[in-house]
Parts: structure tokens; C-alpha cells; sequence
């Protein structure tokens, strides 16, 4: 468990609390593996620290989903914390909605086997932030491709080849009208054993009816709560109870 979350602290009346104190310093902990630009660039970038390389993120602030949010660094963070309890060396990971690629970035530094998704035209600068902080600094060559969600999943991402022991997201639900596609995506690519990681904004009800309508079809954990940044961290897998085999059998 994380230090920082195990700790209680006392309160002027004496009653222990775990909330406040612990999340502003968790918070914090997030927020400094940012490092801001100390000179001004031909080009404009976000720095990270993450997996002991120093990650240079470039956003397209012409396109929604390839701007940072601060979901992405909390679940970078947490990765890079518990490598011990994940340990991603040689797993197969996907990212949903990767976005500027930053997730995608740190689980490949990890050493895993990185899937790294989006829509079409978010690709062209998520690969090029994939591969620039990549290139001959990881086990795996990520490789970058486009999911709609809900669209060709047996096609494209066949359960009988594609086996992931990770499906990561971060900040997917915000303001999206595709959340019936996401949720039978999250059901496609999870299979016996996977595992779903998955950081999350809360700004309006939408997010927390898609929470419920999540837990119809899968287990959840939460692993972080930060309400100073409005974000809470998940972890995810599969319910068998209601499902099909392949075979058309009840599971």
C-alpha cells in the first residue's frame, strides 16, 4: 500500500481523519513529476518524470483528445510506485484513448508489450510522442493504432490472439457520447485474467452513471480518491455471472 494512504492524522478534537492531509500530500507527490520548461523552445512540451527518463509530451491544443489531463499523470504515477505489486515487464498492455501518449510512454519505459490506441486523428501526434520518448529506451517497440470504440473489435482485436493483462485509461469519460461503446470495448479486451486500471475526473453526473452502469458487468476496486483534483483511481476485472463462452454457453 501506498505511504502515504496508510497514514491517519489528528485533528484539533482528537479524531483521526485519513482524508484531507493524506490527499494533498498524495496530490502533490502526483504533481511534482512534472518539470516545466525553463526556456522558451522552437517547440512547446510537457516534461514528466516517470521510469527514471526524463518524458517530453507535445499537445495539439486544436484537438480535444490530445491535450495532457491530470488523470494520465495519476495513473503514471501509480504505476511507477507499485512496480512491485505491477510488474509490467513483458505484459500485454492496451491503452484506451491514449491521448498524447503519456500512459503509454511510462508502461513501455516499464518493459511492457504496449498496445497504444485512439482515434484517427489523434494518432499522428500520438505516435510521435510515443516514439520520441521511446526509441531505444524500451524492451518492447510500442505500437500505436486506432480503436473507435465499439467498432470491428472481433476484427481488429480477436479474443482468440489478443490477450491483455492490462487495459489502462485515463480521463475517457469526460463529455464522450460513445460510453455504450466504451463499455463493450472495456468488455471485449478483458478476458480471464485481465486486469482494467483506470483514472478518473469527476466533473458531472455523467461520470458516476457511468460508474454504475460499469459495475453491471465488472468487479471495482478503488485505489485512490483525491478530490483535490477530482479523480479517483480504479481497479477493474471482469464479472463471469450472465456471460457467453464462446461456444454460445453460459460461462
Amino acid at each position: 500500500m501506498d505511504p502515504l494512504l496508510a497514514r491517519s492524522v489528528q485533528t484539533e478534537n482528537g479524531a483521526k481523519t485519513e482524508g484531507v492531509v493524506v490527499d494533498a500530500e498524495l496530490a502533490a507527490a502526483i504533481m511534482s513529476r512534472r518539470i516545466l520548461q525553463s526556456v522558451i523552445a522552437m517547440e512547446a512540451w510537457e516534461g514528466y518524470t516517470f521510469a527514471e527518463h526524463q518524458i517530453q509530451i507535445k499537445e495539439a491544443h486544436d484537438l480535444y483528445g490530445a491535450v495532457m489531463w491530470p488523470s494520465a499523470i495519476v495513473l503514471c504515477y501509480f504505476l511507477d510506485t507499485h512496480r512491485d505489486t505491477y510488474n509490467l515487464l513483458d505484459k500485454n498492455v492496451i491503452e484506451l484513448g491514449a491521448g498524447t501518449g503519456l500512459v503509454s510512454v511510462v508502461t513501455s519505459l516499464l518493459g511492457a508489450k504496449v498496445t497504444s490506441t485512439d482515434l484517427p486523428e489523434v494518432l499522428s501526434n500520438l505516435q510521435y510522442n510515443v516514439l520520441r520518448n521511446t526509441r531505444g529506451h524500451c524492451r518492447h517497440t510500442p505500437h500505436v493504432t486506432e480503436l473507435s470504440w465499439g467498432k470491428e473489435l472481433e476484427q481488429r482485436f480477436p479474443q482468440a490472439t489478443c490477450h491483455y493483462d492490462y487495459v489502462l485509461a485515463a480521463d475517457v469519460v469526460y463529455c464522450h457520447p460513445y460510453l455504450v461503446e466504451l463499455l463493450d470495448t472495456f468488455d471485449h479486451l478483458c478476458q480471464d485474467g485481465t486486469e482494467i486500471l483506470w483514472a478518473m475526473r469527476f466533473r458531472l453526473d455523467r461520470e458516476n452513471q457511468f460508474v454504475e452502469r460499469f459495475q453491471t458487468r465488472f468487479h471495482l476496486e478503488e485505489l485512490y480518491d483525491l478530490p483535490s483534483l477530482s479523480i479517483k483511481l480504479y481497479r477493474a476485472s471482469r464479472k463471469e455471472i450472465g456471460r457467453k463462452s464462446r461456444s454460445g454457453e453460459a460461462a
